[in-house]
């Protein structure tokens, strides 16, 4: 997260902080209310909150750390076995029945990796990150090579092409200067979109291979000191991981849809769709120099030029290169770790928490800082069991499995319970690694007033104000205009952001309408040592949160999630949030297509009168625009008019949640009559509890969305050329970018429907 400040504005900015901190204090003030629970219940649960913060120790937490991320312990590794057992120990020290569940699952490791430039002249690419003096670990046995899993088995020559990101408007650039990738071999820079997708769209244009290094502009000596003297990537630093095309679905690519158990049927891998049909390698900036230095051709644009002594050329010409790749296609066993406290009132109400054991390497800041704030969490909330403390409902932690390798133990796990989740899964909150700076916090937004409630509670460890003001500051000192300041310093709510995918809440969200949350903290902890052998314990305590603070930070926001959701008398979700967001969504892909239409129109136009210009520059090479297809009009009555029923029935349902939470009325005669009252307000309490968690669920499309059907949710859905980027009404806003006219309106059609089925299940249930 960049800030950007004018000059003139650092004076106006030190007191806008000043004044944010007074109304943080304020508002530590005047706590008392909490979302779900009554006058009497919610000062119960603070108390219960205090005596949880009170159990939470950021040396226990480093400690976890330091321990977890002592040796490399990816997936199938006898390493990351141990580990998974480490974390079943952990929770039975601290009371929680736990166990290990296996799942089988495809798991590619390399066995072969060449890459050479074989003209104009030699060089063979080192492919190997160097061990640090400084960094115990860097040098350890059982590290994982700097590969990509899943792209395919290969061995190609071929021109090499440089293509920017390697994004579909890259693609667009190259076309119109009349450079084809088809027959040849690409190579992209890291960043703008998941790394998956760079291979996936070098594919669909023809390409034999694909080659992804990290440019020192993005990530390395143009943005501070490499490691180990600062936190960015040094030449020799590569970033691993998934090329999975997740986005069809993620988890094991031989059992979609159903659980990777030991006999389960699978597919043939040929037959797998998110298995990539072209060899892939990421390399370091040390060994992409030469194969850039190598290209002729014509000049790459302005915005196309990275941060090496070279001057970037496209190629296509006499630079060719050999890249071969072979991987061993093993079936390996994935541990998830599985720790549940039986709830008192409503055993089966589950509310599930969840992060990731494995890591591509050593892993300290991805996954262990994060699952060290759970099972710090979790170690609290075994010490109030111990001294009395009962949730009302279950509670599920969980340690996955081959996140790393596209959500392998979440997403099996979640497709070998599905029937067990649908029923009983209240919620889901998941964190991933963790950081110093600013809450970062996402999920469906029936649940944005409770995080915008507990974030306003939990202190920021820095600054003493809290985590909501914080990030509220950042917020107004980024803003790059006067307005978006003013805005930004009125607004008095959290927002959540729209979730893609990228970690575990896929499959509960989008594949089983779970409503979830991902929560960590981040901002002020940059550096490169993302998927490297460098993400070690000792980068870790320079340059992420040395005093583990935030750590502690994040177990008491996420161990707020969990016990309010645990306890609240009424669940804490208000689907007036979701309507309002969703209303925002209508309106942005009404305006997406009357812009798509009006900028075609115009451009085709000037097309017409032979006035128009790819760029600014005449004597640039261009190829002859072609024009653009005729944009219809979009019909979104429908779903305008299934918003107001929404707006109607969320606003009943609020009225409602209010009503039964209400304490007991004044007028009750005697003992017997209180009993009665309270009998049926527990009974109202129940149905409408039961309402509020399986509302999200009627915004599923049992079909799915479009040449994708495991991604059901109409709402949310990583993009198809983003990965983890999110697209909010995805069927119909990606239709429309993809010129799909007919799936558009269809699209429309459904998501309409989805927002009316959620409008009568809420009516329905509130009438009975």
């Amino acid at each position: 997260m960049d800030i950007h400040l004018q000059k003139n504005s650092m004076r106006k900015d030190v007191v806008l902080l000043a004044i944010l901190i007074l109304t943080s204090l304020k508002i530590f003030a005047q706590q008392g209310n909490i979302k779900g629970f009554s006058t009497k219940t919610a000062a119960t649960q603070l108390q219960l909150e205090k005596s949880f913060d009170q159990q939470l120790s950021a040396a226990n937490i480093g400690k976890t750390i330091k321990e977890l991320s002592a040796k490399p312990h990816h997936l199938g590794s006898a390493q990351g076995k141990l580990v998974a057992e480490s974390i079943q120990q952990k929770f039975k020290e601290y009371g929680w029945d736990a166990k290990i569940e296996t799942y089988h699952v495809l798991f590619p490791t390399p066995k072969t990796r060449l890459l050479e430039l074989t003209e104009p002249s030699k060089f063979t690419a080192l492919l190997k990150e160097q061990a640090l003096a400084e960094d115990a670990t860097s040098g350890q046995d059982g590290q994982l090579p700097t590969y990509n899993a899943w792209g395919a088995d290969g061995d190609v020559t071929g021109a090499l092409v440089y293509v920017n990101f390697g994004l579909p408007d890259d693609y667009e650039t190259l076309e119109k200067l009349g450079i084809s990738v088809s027959g040849k071999i690409v190579i992209a820079r890291y960043g703008r979109s998941w790394r998956g997708m760079k291979p996936k769209i070098a594919y669909e244009h023809g390409a034999i291979g694909c080659i992804i290094y990290s440019d020192p502009k993005e990530d390395g000596y143009y943005q501070g000191e490499p490691y180990p003297i600062g936190p960015f990537k040094n030449e020799h630093t590569v970033q691993r991981g998934s090329v999975m095309d997740m986005v069809v679905y993620p988890g094991d690519p031989l059992t979609p849809n159903i659980g990777a158990t030991k006999n389960a049927v699978r597919i043939d891998r040929s037959k797998a769709e998110t298995i990539l049909k072209i060899p892939v390698l990421p390399i370091s900036y040390h060994d992409a120099l030469p194969l850039l230095s190598a290209l002729d051709g014509l000049v790459a644009p302005e915005e196309w030029r990275g941060a090496l002594p070279i001057t970037y050329k496209i190629g296509a010409g006499k630079a060719k290169v050999h890249l071969k790749v072979a991987s061993n296609w093993d079936i390996v066993p994935a541990y998830n770790v599985i720790a549940k406290i039986k709830g008192s009132e409503y055993p089966d109400q589950w509310i599930i928490r969840g992060n990731h054991h494995d890591a591509w390497v050593n892993g300290a800041a991805d996954p262990i800082s994060g699952l060290a704030a759970e099972l710090e969490e979790a170690k609290a909330i075994g010490l109030l069991v111990k001294a009395g403390y009962k949730p009302k409902r279950t509670l599920v932690y969980c340690a996955w499995d081959g996140e790393e390798q596209s959500l392998l133990g979440s997403t099996e796990w979640v497709e070998d319970h599905t029937d067990e989740l649908r029923k009983k899964a209240v919620a889901y909150i998941n964190t991933d690694g963790n950081g110093r700076g600013f809450l970062e916090a996402g999920g469906s937004h029936a649940l944005e007033q409770l995080v915008d409630g507990i974030a306003k509670e939990v202190p920021d460890p820095l600054s003493g104000v809290s985590i909501f003001e914080r990030r509220k500051a950042k917020g107004i000192v980024s803003a790059t205009s006067s307005a978006a300041k003013r805005s930004l310093i009125k607004k008095d709510s959290l927002t959540l952001g729209a979730l893609g995918t990228g970690s575990d809440y896929s499959a509960f969200l989008q594949h089983l309408g779970i409503p979830s949350l991902n929560l960590g903290f981040g901002g002020e902890d940059e550096g490169g040592e993302y998927h490297s052998i460098y993400d070690s314990y000792d980068n870790y305590v320079r340059f992420k949160d040395k005093d583990f603070v935030y750590g502690v930070a994040l177990a008491k926001t996420a161990g707020r999630a969990v016990l309010r959701l645990a306890d609240a008398e009424v669940l804490p979700f208000d689907y007036t949030n979701l309507y309002q967001t969703v209303g925002n969504y209508v309106s942005e892909v009404s305006k997406l297509a009357t812009q798509l239409k009006e900028n075609y129109a115009v451009e085709n136009q000037l097309i017409s009168e032979g006035r128009y210009q790819y760029a600014s520059d005449p004597a640039t090479p261009y190829l002859a625009p072609k024009k653009n297809p005729e944009v219809p009009d979009f019909d979104f009555s429908k779903l305008n008019s299934a918003l107001d029923s929404l707006k109607k029935s969320t606003a009943k349902l609020a009225l409602a949640s209010s009503n039964v939470i209400d304490n007991l009325p004044e007028n009750v005669e005697n003992v017997e009559n209180v009993e009665n009252v309270q009998r049926a307000q527990r009974a109202q309490r129940s149905q409408l509890n039961t309402v509020l968690f399986q509302a999200e669920k009627q915004l599923l499309n049992p079909e799915g969305l479009p040449h994708r059907p495991w991604y059901k949710h109409t709402v949310y859905a990583p993009g198809f050329y983003t990965g983890y980027g999110v697209k909010t009404l995805p069927g119909i806003r990606e239709s429309i970018e993809q010129g799909n006219w007919e799936t558009a309106n269809q699209q429309i059609e459904i998501a309409a429907q989805s927002i009316l089925n959620l409008s009568t299940y809420l009516n329905t249930a509130l009438n009975k």
